[in-house]
């Protein structure tokens, strides 16, 4: 018999309750006890869900009230002492890891962040030194597969493996020069083999041992330190399936088919050309083959079809007790369900699968691999085969006008008319900026009563002259506090935006959009991503009215905030019917018409973000050019078409930039912004390595974090920062954006900002 398995279920809850319970806990109206509670609602709901839609290998230890990376640091003592001491209950400790903390006395900032592999989800990452001592806090993986089964429910406990744990870490500020996490292993396998035969006391059959490190080019490094690890795990542990996902073995089949585990999980939605080789790598020996037929990363309903021919070729080969059918990935990254999904005509919610209707896709296609005779799996597969075919002819339409300009795209549309040398000197007489110039990012705290305004005119209970009056209100607030704080260069503050891909995606053409398709992004941030169908266009101004009227009230020079085109893509769910390519540049061309008219209106900056830019880059180094080939124009596309009196900016956050700093210089930029202060300004070793020609601002805080950083902490950063780039390129700014803070700490952080700045025009006149 075929199994289905699926590897990871989103833990928001169908409407958003962790987040509720989480921001509840927080501020200080829901106990622990009460945060539990919620919890284990959720995961139960989870889990039933999975049971009923026929799930056979039911994943439990994979919920996370934050982080799953910071879940399993907190478990397995790797916990930074700056959090230790501080008279801090262990859930409490748990939180200032991911988010800081600043009340009671205590303050420490957040650790840092990173994204997950190409994915928008973030994680905590651990920190790691000669001091680290392992150490099983508790056993969440056990204590969730006993919370199932008290439940009646059977799980396959899901676990992070010792390798990816140790090579996604980074060494600690007390780690000595040239320290590397990996040589901790020795210390950290008898950790996991308590955890593990734990699992295998209380009559776990399986774990799912999660090593997404496998499609990297780095785990060649680690072949040693697989095999080091799985030899001492395997004998103490349940059936061992060790799992991969986002990308392809490669070169690293070679050795992960010789290691003593029990089964194989590989990607088919993201690498379905690996399916061959990793078959004939595995059918000497006795490992079952789990296939990732059904996408964990998007939404599209699967083709049945084609994932029973990838299922075929496997089953020919090693025969049925042998394969496994499977989510490529955790379904974290998909919304819960599509049963809330009201406003979806009934032709597009045909189109889609969201997580709950891909675990039902999972045992259908598990079902009919097994050869079932059940009436209701042929009738599923043949509504498969129509609504997929209804979708193939629906894809077949397309927009000449935009697939024309598209064909049309030139290479002078890439380069903006003057070199930044000219450009800066142009754009320093018409700003008239001072040394240090202070900016935001774009945002700012999106309030009770800005949601509370939006809902009201969704539901009809706002004209759109009142909320337009609203929101007119909310920009000239945000204008005068920064006019009153003395920032230099100022923002209208994106009060009517919902989020900084939807808001675009509801005025292009070719979007659809979802009421309940959150999912999340980090800790109690969840988005909605919009979802790409047809060619994308412009059919009118989408920012020109607000920035317009921001630029009215002031004398200073107003950003016009736009994101742009690749962040849009990453963001989104893209279409699955063409090239990424494609998407990328209908974006491009319909950002460039906006730039240009903002510039028309009179506004004499535009930042154009692209913080996914490093997302989107391939796992594998060997795919990067032909991604770069068509993502780094798409951006120059957008903003190549204004006058060199136009500055333009770029913000980035959040990822490892060093492998593509000079890409991020080719972009031409005016100004970039770039996260730095949550990474210890580590950054500013790739500046020193590359330099950096246009002018930049590295975050001088994070605001990921409540947390207030004092005028000292930001001046430090300034001094760091001045000895190594130029003072004439520096702009002060902070890490992102400020939506998700409060106005309290905002103030009080920009103002200490402010001053920092104008002690550095003192200090280095």
């Amino acid at each position: 018999m075929v199994l289905s398995s699926v590897l990871g279920f989103p833990r928001i809850g169908a409407n958003r309750e962790v987040k509720k319970a989480v921001e509840a806990y927080w501020a200080g109206k829901l106990s622990a006890d009460e945060l539990t509670k919620a919890a284990a609602d959720v995961k139960k709901a989870s889990w039933t869900s999975l049971k009923e839609r026929g799930v056979n290998l039911i994943p439990s230890g994979d919920f996370t009230l934050y982080d799953h990376v910071l879940d399993h640091s907190a478990a397995f003592n790797v916990i930074p002492k700056r959090y230790l001491g501080k008279g801090l209950s262990p859930l409490d400790v748990y939180f200032a890891m991911g988010r800081g903390r600043q009340a009671d006395g205590v303050d420490v900032p957040a650790s840092e962040m990173k994204k997950w592999f190409d994915s928008n989800y973030h994680f905590v990452v651990p920190e790691f030194s000669e001091e680290t001592e392992f150490k099983l806090n508790f056993n969440k993986a056990l204590e969730e597969y006993r919370e199932a089964k008290d439940l009646g429910i059977e799980t396959r406990p899901v676990v992070l493996g010792p390798v990816t744990f140790l090579a996604l870490g980074k060494p600690a500020k007390e780690a000595r020069a040239g320290f590397q996490p990996i040589s901790l292993l020795p210390q950290l396998i008898p950790v996991y083999k308590q955890l593990l035969a734990a699992l295998k006391d209380a009559g776990a059959e399986s774990v799912q041992i999660d090593e997404p490190i496998l499609v990297l080019d780095s785990a060649s490094l680690y072949e040693k330190q697989f095999a080091q690890a799985y030899a001492e795990l395997a004998p103490v542990s349940p059936k061992l399936v060790l799992t991969t996902y986002y990308g392809r073995l490669d070169s690293n089949l070679s050795f992960v088919a010789k290691l003593p585990v029990a089964g194989l999980h590989i990607d088919l939605d993201r690498a379905p050309g690996q399916l061959e080789e990793v078959v004939a790598a595995v059918k000497p020996t006795n490992l079952v083959l789990s296939l990732g037929v059904v996408s964990g990363r998007n939404i599209w309903k699967t083709d049945f079809q084609a994932a029973l021919k990838l299922g075929q070729k496997a089953l020919e080969a090693l025969g049925k007790d042998r394969v496994i059918i499977a989510s490529s990935s955790s379904l974290l990254h998909t919304p819960v369900s599509l049963a809330a999904e009201t406003k979806l005509t009934p032709e597009q919610k045909d189109w889609f699968a969201f997580a709950l209707e891909k675990a039902s896709e999972i045992s259908v296609i598990a079902a009919a691999l097994s050869g079932s005779q059940d009436a209701k799996i042929a009738e599923a597969v043949e509504a498969n085969k129509v609504s997929i075919a209804k979708r193939r002819e629906f894809e077949r339409n397309s927009d000449a006008t935009v697939r024309n300009r598209v064909a049309a795209i030139t290479p002078d549309m890439l380069e903006r008319k003057s070199p930044f040398s000219v450009r800066k000197e142009i754009q320093q007489k018409q700003l008239n900026l001072p040394k240090f110039p202070t900016t935001t990012i774009g945002s700012f705290p999106q309030t009770k009563e800005i949601r509370q305004a939006r809902a009201k005119l969704n539901k009809g209970e706002l004209s759109q002259e009142e909320y337009e009056k609203f929101i007119e209100k909310e920009i000239e607030n945000v204008v005068r506090f920064q006019e009153r704080i003395g920032l230099d260069l100022l923002v209208h503050g994106e009060p009517e935006r919902n989020d900084m891909v939807q808001y675009f995606g509801e005025q292009l053409e070719g979007f659809v959009f979802t009421q309940n398709g959150w999912v999340q992004s980090y800790g109690s941030r969840y988005v909605r991503p919009p979802i790409i169908v047809s060619d994308v266009s412009r059919p009118r101004p989408m920012t020109i009215r607000w920035s317009s009227y921001a630029q009215s009230l002031t004398s200073k020079p107003m950003k016009g905030m736009l994101t742009g085109p690749v962040t849009i893509l990453n963001w989104s769910f893209p279409r699955a019917d063409i090239s990424r390519e494609l998407q990328c540049k209908q974006l491009a061309l319909a950002l460039r018409d906006e730039v240009v008219d903002l510039e028309k209106a009179g506004i004499k900056a535009v930042q154009v973000d692209e913080p996914a830019l490093r997302e989107g880059l391939p796992l594998r180094k060997a795919d990067w050019d032909a991604y770069l080939a068509w993502a780094l124009p798409s951006f120059k596309i957008a903003t190549a078409g204004v006058t060199d009196a136009l500055q333009t900016h770029s913000h980035f956050c959040y990822s490892d930039f060093d492998d593509i700093f000079p890409s991020i210089q080719a972009l031409d930029a005016d100004v970039i912004s770039i996260e730095a202060s949550k990474s210890d300004m580590k950054l500013l070793n790739t500046f020193k390595h590359y330099g950096y020609s246009n002018q930049i601002g590295p975050g001088v805080y994070d605001i990921h974090s409540p947390r207030v950083p004092s005028e000292e902490e930001i001046k430090e950063r300034l001094a760091a920062m001045l000895a190594i780039l130029p003072g004439e390129l520096l702009f002060v700014n902070p890490d992102c954006g400020l939506k998700t803070r409060g106005w309290k700490e905002t103030e009080a952080s920009l103002v200490n900002l402010v001053n920092a700045a104008r002690w550095a025009r003192q200090s280095y006149a």
